[in-house]
C-alpha cells in the first residue's frame, strides 16, 4: 500500500502543464484531507530529488503562498510561461486553470 508521501508525489508529477492544484486539493487525493501542511513539507524537501513541478501548486485562494519575492517570482514567471493568467488582485482564476485529476487515476 503507498503512503501518503508516495501518493502525493504521484498527484504532483502528474499536474500537466497550464493547470495548478490546490495544497489542500492534493491532501484529499493522497488520502489526508487535512494534510495541507505535509504537501507543503513534501514540496520543500523532496522537489529537487523527484523533479517535481512544484510551481503548479498553490493556495486555496488562487495564490502563490511563497512569500519570499525570489521564490514568487520564480513560480509567477514559471506559471505564466505555461499560459497561466493572474488576476489583478494576482490571484489565479481556479475555475479555469485548476486541474481535476479522476479518482480512479490515483
Amino acid at each position: 500500500m503507498e503512503t501518503f508521501t508516495e501518493r502525493a508525489l504521484h498527484i504532483i508529477k502528474n499536474i500537466p502543464p497550464g493547470k495548478v492544484m490546490t495544497y489542500g486539493q492534493i491532501a484529499k487525493l493522497a488520502g489526508s484531507p487535512r494534510g495541507a501542511r505535509q504537501v507543503v513539507r513534501i514540496l520543500h524537501s523532496m522537489s529537487k530529488k523527484h523533479h517535481l513541478p512544484w510551481h503548479r501548486v498553490i493556495n486555496s485562494k488562487g495564490e502563490i503562498g511563497l512569500k519570499d519575492d525570489e521564490h514568487y517570482s520564480i513560480q509567477r514567471l514559471s506559471l505564466e510561461s505555461e499560459g497561466i493568467e493572474f488576476k489583478l488582485t494576482g490571484s489565479i482564476d481556479l475555475k479555469r486553470f485548476l486541474y481535476e485529476p479522476e479518482i480512479n487515476n490515483q
